[in-house]
């Protein structure tokens, strides 16, 4: 009883993970049945010729869809399974020339999806190759001779040339073309692409240049306006002076004690700043006041003066 579950288990393994595989397997080779996937399409041909299209995704019966074919087909025929998906490529550097001479490179980005699943397994043996090779060539003979900067700059329009001169070509392969994008122009040559941006630098030095001076001039200007209105100010400020100052002694001189007390506040002013040595002598000193003023004009407290120059003798 012990061993029993572990039969069951290996029984239910066996059932579930090599027998059922395998009826399946054999099941669909007789042509029972058969899955279709999302974006596939399955393409029976039996004898050369196509006997049914499965186009539908999820599980069909064979011997509905094709009767006694169903048998044959998996034996005897083949079946296609097309990816019906959009698909995309890139293409780099198609080598083209500019009207002026210069050698350019187009990278060329596509999409492209089967639309007709007989054309495209029966009318090309390589659609995707012929594809390729077709948006290669008519982008290198459509965008040839073009001017350079309507090469650089019209991008959208040369997309729309390149796919209008695939698009016929390839309907009729069953792999139709959808959208066309020049995503690069670029120059191939080296030595062209240096002397460029050694243009380009010295342009920009150039302009850097003509920033920088432009600026200078501009601070020069400001500040020659302002030393030229700073000076007129302090002009009129100087012009003003006496007239403002005569306005206020005239004012001071209308009382008599003002007057004479602003006076002696001046005198005092200007003998403080003075150098000569100032001796103040108390009222009533009598004599005194005498001996000290003869002691002040003394020579030893005089200024020394140079000595006069010494006479040419004459003969």
């Amino acid at each position: 009883m012990s061993g029993s579950p572990l039969a069951v288990a290996l029984i239910t393994f066996v059932a579930l993970f090599i027998v059922v595989p395998i009826i399946g397997g054999l099941i669909r080779v007789f042509g029972l049945y058969a899955i279709v996937q999302e974006g596939t399409r399955h393409v029976y041909v039996l004898f050369g010729n196509v006997v049914g299209i499965l186009e539908e995704p999820g599980l069909h019966i064979l011997w509905l869809e094709l009767g006694w074919r169903a048998l044959l087909v998996n034996w005897m025929g083949q079946r296609h399974v097309l990816d019906m998906r959009m698909d995309q490529e890139y293409l780099r550097s198609a080598p083209v020339n500019s009207e002026e001479g210069a050698p350019m490179g187009i990278g060329v980005w596509y999409e492209m999806y089967i639309s007709d699943p007989i054309a495209y397994l029966f009318k090309n043996a390589d659609p995707r190759g012929s594809l390729r090779a077709n948006v290669s060539n008519s982008t290198v003979r459509c965008l040839s001779n073009l001017p350079l900067a309507e090469m650089l700059e019209t991008r959208h329009k040369m997309s729309r040339t390149v796919r209008a001169e695939v698009s016929p070509k390839s309907a009729e392969w069953g792999y139709l073309l959808g959208s066309v994008y020049i995503r690069k122009v670029h120059f191939r040559d080296a030595g062209m692409i240096r002397q460029i941006e050694e243009k380009v630098v010295n342009r920009l030095r150039q302009v850097t240049s003509a920033i920088r001076q432009d600026g200078a001039n501009q601070v020069s200007v400001i500040t020659s306006s302002a030393e030229r209105e700073a000076a007129v100010e302090f002009a009129r400020a100087a012009a003003m002076r006496p007239t403002i100052v005569g306005a206020a002694l005239n004012e001071i001189t209308k009382d008599p004690e003002v007057a004479e007390v602003l006076f002696e506040l001046l005198e005092t002013e200007n003998l403080l700043k003075g150098e000569r040595e100032i001796m103040l002598i108390p009222k009533g000193a009598g004599a005194l006041g005498g001996l000290i003023a003869a002691d002040l004009a003394a020579p030893d407290h005089m200024p020394a003066r140079k000595p006069p120059k010494a006479a040419h003798a004459h003969s």
